[in-house]
């Protein structure tokens, strides 16, 4: 079957992703064969590639995200449409999903979202399993008011759409003029007093990683209030500072968030949450992706490697 390959030869060497042919996989117990239709490339992708993952095995087929038909695996699911995403496993300890075929784990098995395509449902694992996590993480409810920094990236924007779902009010803080905060002329986060009426905020959502909006943002927390963070600098200082007396006497949280620790089942079961909100038209699909054949998914790869493009990928097989 055609497939994205990561090889690497030895440690000293970096990764090298080719388009090849490898062996469709056999099915095996408690498992089911999905005929891949598409697979998103997400950043972290990129960085597995790149070759920033030390738990990445070689040979490896990459890709965390996926949407497909169940070919093989027991009869009830044989032709159903699912979707899914890994955590450190898939793509990384084992197969991923930019090929013709993968097998998954019984456990893991999603049914995709009846009212949108292969395509949407495979660019929407990472950003919004990753969103639910942070969303999950600080127990936002409908009375909270939530700064999402970065709220037009995939996970701000799905964090948005599942904080309105929730019903609590959301401040948007990005590099857009049109949003509540422009985090490049107000570095310091001081619209959020005028925002908030001084009182704060209950929730930030940093899906940024800048250590100084970091900082900033926690400045901005009411009593009992949380800060979720999925990232942080590639290089230079990571380090930040707060006062720690203030930060116990306000009963803060800081609450650091990996979408690579859990496993493919907890995923599963995010996803199938999400689902019951798309069909009941409670989330969307709102990302631009550009479709691209496996065939000429390296190079896609390449782009995004190289910073030379700021398009978003999703690989199709067909």
């Amino acid at each position: 079957m055609k497939a994205l390959r990561l090889l690497r030869d030895s440690a000293a060497e970096s990764p090298r992703l080719v388009f090849t042919q490898v062996p469709k996989p056999a099915l095996v117990p408690n498992h089911v064969l999905v005929k891949v239709h598409a697979s998103a490339i997400h950043p972290s992708d990129v960085g597995n590639a790149m070759g920033f993952f030390s738990y990445t095995q070689y040979p490896r087929v990459v890709g965390r995200d996926y949407a497909g038909v169940i070919e093989e695996g027991p009869e009830e699911l044989v032709g159903k449409e699912v979707y899914g995403t890994s955590g450190h496993a898939y793509a990384f300890t084992k197969d991923g999903f930019q090929a013709e075929y993968c097998l998954i784990h019984e456990d893991e098995v999603v049914l995709k979202p009846k009212n949108i395509s292969f395509v949407q449902a495979a660019t929407l694992g990472v950003p919004f399993t990753t969103a639910a996590q942070m969303v999950e993480r600080a127990s936002i409810t409908e009375s909270d008011t939530v700064l999402v920094i970065g709220a037009n990236g995939a996970v701000g924007s799905s964090a948005v759409q599942l904080i309105r779902n929730i019903g609590a009010s959301i401040i948007k803080a990005t590099r857009d003029e049109g949003d509540d905060i422009n985090t490049d002329k107000d570095v310091e986060l001081k619209a959020v007093d005028t925002l908030t009426k001084g009182r704060g905020v209950d929730v930030v959502l940093d899906t940024v990683g800048s250590p100084i909006l970091t900082v900033n943002a926690l400045k901005k927390l009411a009593k009992n209030g949380r800060l979720a963070f999925i990232s942080a600098p590639k290089s230079g200082a990571r380090d930040i500072s707060f006062d720690m007396r203030d930060f116990y006497r306000a009963d803060l949280s800081l609450l650091g968030c990996n979408s690579l620790n859990p496993s493919p089942k907890e995923m599963a079961q995010r996803l199938k949450g999400i689902k019951d909100l798309f069909e009941a038209g409670e989330l969307n699909v709102e990302s631009k992706w550009t479709q691209v054949p496996i065939d000429q998914a390296a190079e896609a790869y390449e782009k995004l490697m190289k910073r030379t493009t700021d398009e978003k990928y999703v690989v199709v097989m067909e």
